[in-house]
């Protein structure tokens, strides 16, 4: 299969590098196109007041893989591969492995997902992986399950064109407990501020707190009660395959609002 893969963790990111090497092994047509830094939590965000540039990088990956470094944001690195490196459109737009999860409501800051995302607004089934650990340099299970989910559909292709969204344990392939379809979940934050002085006394201010994943989901209406969220599943260490599209009207909104006379 001909794959785009991107990230937010930059070019010299370890997991972008065993995605790629790993698919480019088993006979893929792969091209890399990220940023040539870190921009986690970028979201999707564009860049629109300063030029793109992009440079081929030839000695980090696996020598049939294709890649450029680019200045932009994970968005912008899908969008200049897209309308600019590459000449055809690939079968499946990738993105990661990331360092980190990418779980519940961390998708909305997330530019894993975002430059998947942007592999489906151009009409193009995509796939974010991650691996759910900041301190695991582990990446081949998660490599290897992308291996075996991108064989399954060459077979059989999805119906429609989503993104899924993937979070795999930091486990061995052992204690993986097996792979299940989820719904996102929430995760919240406990923001602190912590306010800081630096050596010429100013004042700034840094970010941090904790994560709070253990609040009761609601049930979906329009999906099984119990099916399990991504926050459950990883936490079983399940490999969570969470479908995602980019339409986040609130149907019980509208419901609600058109009772309301304007």
């Amino acid at each position: 299969m001909k794959l785009l893969i991107s990230n937010d963790d930059g070019i010299f990111a370890l997991g972008i590098r065993t995605l790629a090497d790993t698919l480019a092994q088993a006979g893929h047509d792969v091209t890399v196109v990220c940023p040539d830094r870190e921009r986690s939590a970028t979201g999707h965000g564009l860049t629109l007041h300063d030029p793109i540039r992009a440079e081929a990088v030839d000695t980090i990956f696996h020598p049939a893989v294709k890649a450029w470094s680019c200045s932009g944001t994970p968005s912008d690195c899908v969008k200049l591969a897209l309308g600019a490196l590459i000449d055809h459109p690939p079968d499946l737009v990738l993105s990661g492995i990331n360092h980190g999860s990418n779980l519940g409501t961390d998708i909305l800051y997330s530019g894993t997902v975002s430059a998947a995302m942007e592999g489906v607004l151009e009409g193009i089934p995509s796939i974010a992986f991650s691996l759910t650990s900041y301190t695991s340099k582990e990446f081949h299970v998660a490599a290897t399950f992308a291996k075996s989910l991108i064989e399954r559909l060459s077979e059989q292709p999805l119906a429609k064109v989503m993104l899924l969204n993937v979070n795999v344990p930091p486990v061995s392939q052992a204690e993986i407990a097996g792979v299940k379809v989820t719904r996102q979940g929430i995760r919240r934050y406990f923001d602190t501020f912590e306010k800081r002085v630096d050596p010429r006394g100013k004042i700034y201010y840094w970010l941090a707190g904790e994560v709070i994943e253990d609040i009761e989901q609601p049930p979906h209406s329009h999906l099984p009660p119990d099916l399990a969220t991504d926050v459950q599943a990883v936490k079983e260490n399940y490999i969570a395959i969470t479908p995602l599209q980019y339409n986040l009207t609130d149907i019980a909104g509208v419901s609600s609002l058109q009772s309301i006379e304007f």
